[in-house]
């Protein structure tokens, strides 16, 4: 995918999963504190104050949508952002920065 072309599909990507949903403002929580550092589900519930089915159902949608990848197994699995996320932060950063004001 030329350069340009991915900008726009990520920009349009982190639009819809952030802003353009109901679970948005957990979503991009998740993605800020897995920037700082790896975490899994049940540190993420701790971390936000979030119920662990509710973690649990914005990572499933975070992976589904190549934002987050993970590593391990069961309880044991960390989530990290995947390449394209972390390629991307800034344009997260705007996003979400657009979003708190």
């Amino acid at each position: 995918m030329p350069k340009l072309s991915f900008v726009i599909f990520m920009k349009k990507l982190l639009w819809w999963i952030i802003a353009g949903t109901k679970g948005g403002v957990n979503r991009a929580r998740i993605i800020e504190s897995i920037h700082q550092r790896p975490y899994n589900a049940h540190q993420l519930s701790e971390k936000l104050d979030l119920d662990y089915k509710t973690v649990r159902h914005h990572i499933k949608v975070l992976e589904q949508n190549r934002i987050i990848s993970s590593s391990g197994e069961k309880y044991g699995t960390m989530y990290f952002l995947s390449p394209q996320m972390e390629e991307s932060y800034d344009i997260f950063e705007d996003i979400w920065g657009q979003m708190k004001e």
